[in-house]
């Protein structure tokens, strides 16, 4: 039930990842019975594809996340974390309410012990064909030299097992390239990463840098992260506008990636954007199963068992 097109642009793009998906794998849709089976039947398809779990409650994208989250048990993102808690599903993923998702995946399944701060992602369309990652972007707009440790080896195991990146690269971003550039967040960093055998470092980067083959993971605080994902959002919007038809900026478009993981916590959890379409959705399904037969959860518990 989250999203500004829910639950339509929801029901559409689970029976577009139902073409894709294995036969074995059962796509569960979590909100209001009766409007699912009303989609469904729009859609001419058959409600017996699917497992449906009536939650009648909706939170809206403008409420308090934790007021909501706690108020409304019967909410749709209160309903899909009770049942990934309890192992009934593998994934839970949905384009509602980002703040609830992430009380949700904080107050049920936990950060992984040892991680300080769970982290999201964003991708970086390489000018090469390829794809780079950049963390955090958003959830954790103050950090400490510490924390920035620790996106890195989030953000290197998910490119690794995710997006299948032999030990990628990963880099700091900053205003320079040289050791010691940079506020004092950046400098402790380095100092921090530069001799890690957790991951593989390779220095600084600078903005000009975000596309290229620099670096496959880039790290930084979630305050720049943000300011650099809503710039792409920008450039991408305004090749739009301008008719612009490349096929390299049309990788920026968001309905192409469909969600991020929450990196860090006891299990699957995908936030896709609140403006999802059919094919958003569609994405972010699909790559929850990504993330899910990567096993990427279990292998960031074993990495920060050390």
């Amino acid at each position: 039930m989250g999203g500004d097109f829910a639950p339509s642009a929801a029901v559409k793009g689970a029976l577009l990842a139902l073409q894709v998906l294995p036969k074995s794998t059962k796509i569960v849709l979590i909100g209001d019975e009766s409007q699912i089976k009303a989609e469904l039947e729009r859609g001419n398809a058959d409600a017996e594809a699917f497992e449906i779990v009536h939650a009648p409650d909706v939170i809206g994208m403008g409420e308090h996340p934790t007021k909501a989250f706690v108020k409304k048990p019967q909410s749709s993102i209160s309903v899909g974390f009770h049942l990934l808690k309890k192992g009934l599903i593998d994934g839970f993923a949905s384009a509602g309410n980002s703040g609830a998702m992430l009380v949700g995946a904080f107050y049920t399944v936990k950060s992984v012990t040892g991680v300080i701060r769970p982290s999201i992602t964003s991708i970086l369309p390489k000018e090469n064909g390829g794809v780079g990652l950049i963390l955090d972007v958003g959830i954790n707009a103050d950090c400490k030299p510490d924390v920035l440790y620790q996106f890195a080896i989030l953000g290197s195991l998910y490119a690794q097992y995710v997006h299948g990146i032999t030990n990628p690269k990963v880099a700091l971003l900053n205003i320079g390239e040289e050791e010691g550039k940079g506020n004092l967040l950046c400098q402790a960093a380095y100092g921090l990463m530069k001799d890690s055998e957790d991951f593989n470092f390779v220095g600084n980067v600078e903005g000009r840098d975000l596309f290229n083959d620099s670096a496959d993971v880039i790290v930084c605080d979630g305050y720049t992260g943000n300011i650099v994902l809503k710039q792409a959002e920008a450039i991408y919007a305004l090749t739009k506008k301008r008719g612009i038809q490349d096929e390299y900026f049309d990788r920026f478009n968001y309905e192409n990636y469909g969600g991020t993981p929450i990196l860090g916590v006891n299990g699957t959890v995908i936030i896709g954007h609140g403006i999802s379409n059919d094919k958003a959705i569609m994405n972010m399904l699909l790559h929850t199963a990504e993330v899910i037969q990567a096993k990427l959860a279990e292998k960031i518990k074993t990495a920060f068992q050390g």
